[in-house]
């Protein structure tokens, strides 16, 4: 029952913040790091041996008569990523503790079912639960962008709807397709994944599927060319859901590759693995790119994100144990250094009323500790060697260069050229004349406790990744053992 109270303390957490409200919002700010808290309490509570491939696994009837049921199931790879979302859902809360003034009870009952659709996402094994927390972290991430964005706010929040929601469709064709044709060969109704997985199907008809989970999927790590609501939706969200956005939802499509579609359509994914290969390249060198090319500071951030991830769909296709550890490492190391950036972001937007670079400038001297930490979180963007961004991206590439050196070269380039925009980032924002007379405020106590463990954090990945490696290595074994077997 572990894993439903892990879904069920943020859905209640984020109730009775919005209850407590009434009350003042400094209670609704502490209940949610309190529920939060006790996630990660929950999370890391000792538990019986692991259920055959599963750390823990429940399984119960829900409508049996439609084939649905209540099947959970938690290995390496999700244990990871749950762990990651509490602890970014922590340093949201933290974040926002002075930024969000209005309506303070429903921004964290939003921000705590957010975070709830995204524990689900990553323990549903049945497919129509899985989209049912697919759909869920989409509605609280809307109003988290609409009511307390910026100044573009309601055109991002629909833009990321009609993506999300365009993408959301097209997997619940191909659910309900697969599924149908699961009962067409074996006479059972069912959308568990385990059942699935025995399907046989002609080659033609698993490529449109596959295509049609991929796309899902795809729209929301973003890959090339369904990315364009990233950059907007990052922009105008409050810093609590740029860091919900980049740290966790783009986490989803990527565990929806490896979970579903390597898995299920391994024949499939072989075929068209050179095309998502180049698509990922391509993501790594436009984002980059694009990022050097922005002058507000928020974009600049979200353009990097896509060029991460574009490391991430890269190494799901190169398919080795090499790689798919490289994209593991990646989706931690980015949610803490890109967390890490959108909450300095968001702290001098809150401090100088502006995200224009070239408003800013020579910031260093009045601002030395966030100057520090954002070169700090720079150079671990750029994959500085000792950091975790840098494990996960040279594993990656190690990987990919074992089946495909062309793009393994082409890739490297953009390490070149993540270095540029992170170059220009610290300068223009943080030397030069002075633009803010008098000097705005430094980082609150706050903010350097968030910090510290974010910093520390990608320290420990850099210089010790082995235990993190080995965590993982029977999730990823499932992503592979599944597919062996079809």
């Amino acid at each position: 029952m572990i894993l439903l109270w892990l879904i069920l303390v943020p859905l209640i957490g984020g109730i009775l913040a919005w209850i407590a409200s009434r009350s003042g919002s400094a209670l609704a700010r502490w209940i949610s790091l309190a529920a939060l808290a006790g996630e990660l309490l929950l999370l890391l509570l000792p538990r019986p041996a692991p259920y055959g491939r599963w750390l823990a696994e429940l399984d119960l009837p829900w409508a049996p008569e439609l084939g649905i049921r209540l099947h959970l199931a938690m290995d390496g790879l999700s244990f990871v990523l749950i762990l990651l979302t509490a602890v970014l859902g922590i340093f949201s809360v933290i974040a926002s503790w002075s930024e969000i003034t209005e309506r303070v009870g429903f921004f964290h009952f939003n921000l705590m079912w957010t975070l709830a659709g995204v524990v689900g996402v990553f323990l549903a094994l049945d497919l129509l639960l899985f989209f049912f927390f697919w759909e869920l972290m989409l509605i609280p991430m809307y109003f988290l962008i609409v009511v307390w964005g910026h100044e573009r706010r309601i055109y991002a929040a629909i833009k990321f709807f009609l993506f999300t929601q365009g993408g959301g469709l097209v997997l619940l064709i191909a659910i309900l397709t697969l599924s149908i044709l699961f009962m067409r060969q074996t006479g059972t109704v069912s959308f568990d994944y385990m059942a699935l997985l025995k399907i046989r199907l002609p080659p033609s008809t698993a490529t449109l599927l596959m295509l049609g989970f991929f796309i899902a999927f795809a729209v929301k790590l973003p890959a090339i060319p369904f990315h364009s609501w990233l950059p907007d939706a990052h922009t105008e969200a409050p810093t609590a859901g740029s860091v919900v956005l980049a740290g966790l939802l783009l986490k989803t499509g990527a565990y929806g590759l490896l979970r579903f579609v390597l898995p299920l359509f391994p024949e499939a994914s072989i075929h068209f693995a050179p095309i998502a290969m180049a698509l990922g390249v391509t993501g790594i060198i436009y984002g980059a790119v694009l990022a050097f090319a922005q002058t507000d500071l928020k974009r600049l951030v979200a353009y990097s994100s896509i060029s991460h991830l574009g490391f991430v769909l890269l190494g799901i296709y190169a398919w080795n144990s090499l790689a798919l550890q490289g994209v593991v490492m990646q989706m931690l190391a980015h949610g803490l250094s890109t967390g890490g950036l959108f909450i300095l972001v968001g702290a001098l937007q809150e401090r100088l009323h502006t995200r224009e670079m070239g408003r800013m400038g020579g910031l260093w001297a009045g601002m030395p500790r966030l100057a520090a930490i954002a070169m700090f979180l720079a150079i671990a963007s750029l994959g500085l060697p000792g950091l975790g961004d840098f494990i996960g991206e040279f594993l990656v590439l190690l990987g990919t260069y074992r089946i495909a050196p062309g793009f393994a070269a082409a890739a490297a380039a953009g390490l070149v050229a993540s270095a540029l925009y992170a170059l220009l980032l610290i300068q223009q924002v943080f030397h030069g004349p002075p633009h803010a007379a008098p000097a705005p405020p430094d980082l609150a106590p706050r903010h350097m406790l968030v910090m510290g463990l974010l910093m520390a954090g990608l320290v420990w990945f850099g210089l010790a990744p082995q235990p993190v490696l080995d965590t993982v290595a029977p999730g990823l074994d499932n992503v592979t053992a599944f597919a062996r077997q079809r």
